[in-house]
């Protein structure tokens, strides 16, 4: 089932999301084969975005989820991802976020919190 949705994204960052998704990081790995991999509606993994690369993205459901780590924190990152997040709203997209620790040592929470949302997009109106 296709949503007639498509958002735009920069051809020259295909490469370098298939170099992301083959180098994931241990926290993505973790969230991806034990969790998201097997979810329906599907997700993708590294999906392009306007001018982003979404760690995960489900088209359905217009969500992305983000696992942040440390570098996130450096004000710098802070700024980039709030105008990052800014753009991706833009488009209606909801964005989940979770830090590298947040995967580590709450993984069930981080697992509930996404299948709620889940959850609540996949209710009739």
């Amino acid at each position: 089932m296709t949503t007639g949705f498509h958002l735009p994204y920069d051809p020259n960052l295909r490469e370098r999301a298939r170099d992301l998704r083959k180098s994931q990081t241990k926290w993505e790995k973790k969230l991806w084969f034990e969790f998201l991999s097997n979810k329906t509606p599907q997700f993708y993994r590294q999906k392009p975005i306007d001018h982003y690369i979404a760690d995960f993205y489900c088209p359905k459901l217009k969500l992305v989820i983000e696992i942040d780590g440390n570098q996130h924190l450096a004000e710098d990152s802070i700024e980039y991802d709030r105008i990052r997040s800014e753009v991706l709203e833009s488009y209606c997209l909801k964005i989940i976020r979770f830090s590298n620790s947040d995967i580590e040592k709450s993984f069930d929470f981080v697992c509930s919190s996404i299948q709620k949302e889940l959850d609540k997009k996949s209710l009739p109106y």
